[in-house]
């Protein structure tokens, strides 16, 4: 059986290189296709699927009527911070070192929250890589990003989009304003911009439900409006940064009420489709085999042995946060914690994985 995951496909790390490379900065690649311009707009939509994007296709007219690149994933862990990373730097989670929403800070053994950023670690040493609107800027182009206004110096935006000029926002109004006021500021710009309305209503109410309908419904019509308040010459791309699935809540497997599973790890993290497990020293192979025998088909279990299809080429700075074990689930299976993780057992839609619903994202290009 084929194992599911990136197969060699385009991953989200390669859209802002292009982007530059169509805005016409030498040394970029643009290997997405995007049409040459001198402005950009990349609008990410957190938890927008290209699935569910095309599954609800009637409640999102707009985004649905948008030219796709097809066969571009976000990348493993399917999530928002290593996503997001990827974006902005153009590289894969293996060498920015954002390997999943909670991953261990080697040096202390701790867990770190990459969203709370809970921990005393400077992101620019956590990840040290300029961002790609950094080297464009430095090359010329006029670029901006526009987010939340509580985003403003959070340790996942200094590792994401740090560089260039940030416009915190406190309103759908204001960024739609903001956005058209940077892009039309200079000859030559790029903007980034962030929503994340989707993602909190499908990990509370699931991507299936009429709540998440309405919110896409509303996102759409927003989109809408921005691109018809662009200038003429502004290429608008919205992405997303994972797609989402709905787990069950009855019988989620807890790993609390399997001891066994435990023994000889020292700390779990990730979240529950895709599960860090670190090990004491020399036990990986034993503890994945143990979870293997006891997960079966429901989940893929694999080693440092074999990881790189996952994060791409891994540098030794990074390789101690990933799991010595990772686990990623398949099917509506995950793994859950109830003593470590009591929020997901309150949660409806989930991803993380490797699994097409969980990586495939759009590429959506209103030029």
């Amino acid at each position: 059986m084929t194992t599911p995951g990136v197969g060699g496909r385009a991953t989200i790390d390669r859209l802002m290189p292009s982007v530059g490379a169509a805005l016409g900065v030498p040394g970029l690649d643009n290997s997405l296709g995007l049409p040459d311009g001198p402005r950009y707009v990349v609008f990410l939509v957190d938890g927008m699927g290209l699935e569910l994007l095309r599954e609800h296709g009637d409640a999102a007219p707009f985004l649905s009527s948008l030219k796709n690149v097809e066969d571009v994933v976000c990348g493993v862990p399917s999530t928002t911070v290593t996503s997001l990373t990827s974006l902005g730097t153009g590289l894969r989670a293996g060498a920015h070192g954002m390997v999943g929403y909670t991953s261990r800070v080697p040096a202390t053994g701790k867990r770190l929250n990459a969203l709370k950023w809970d921990q005393p670690l400077d992101p620019t040493a956590w990840q040290p890589h300029p961002t790609v609107l950094q080297r464009l800027a430095e090359a010329g182009v006029s670029a901006t990003s526009v987010n939340d206004a509580k985003f403003e110096g959070t340790g996942l935006t200094v590792c994401s989009q740090r560089g260039v000029p940030f416009h915190g926002v406190n309103s759908v109004y204001e960024r739609l304003d903001v956005v058209v006021d940077v892009i039309e500021s200079a000859p030559r710009s790029v903007t980034y911009a962030y929503e994340s309305r989707l993602d909190h209503t499908g990990h509370s109410k699931g991507c299936t439900s009429e709540e998440w309908r309405t919110m896409l419904t509303t996102i759409d019509t927003e989109l809408m409006e921005l691109r018809d308040e662009l200038p003429r010459d502004t290429t608008l791309v919205v992405t997303a940064d994972h797609g989402m699935l709905d787990l069950p809540f009855e019988d989620r497997f807890d790993v609390d009420a399997s001891p066994r599973l435990l023994d000889d790890v020292t700390l779990l993290a990730g979240e529950a489709r895709f599960r860090h497990v670190y090990t004491r020293d020399g036990a990986a192979e034993e503890v994945a085999e143990r979870w293997r025998a006891t997960l079966g088909d429901r989940a893929v279990v694999r080693t440092h042995a074999d990881i790189e299809e996952w994060f791409g080429p891994v540098s030794p700075d990074v390789r101690g946060r990933i799991g010595d074990v990772v686990v990623a689930a398949l099917g509506d299976f995950g793994v859950f914690s109830s003593r470590e993780f009591g929020i997901e057992m309150k949660m409806t839609g989930f991803h993380g994985s490797i699994t097409e619903a969980e990586l495939r994202i759009p590429v959506l290009v209103s030029a």
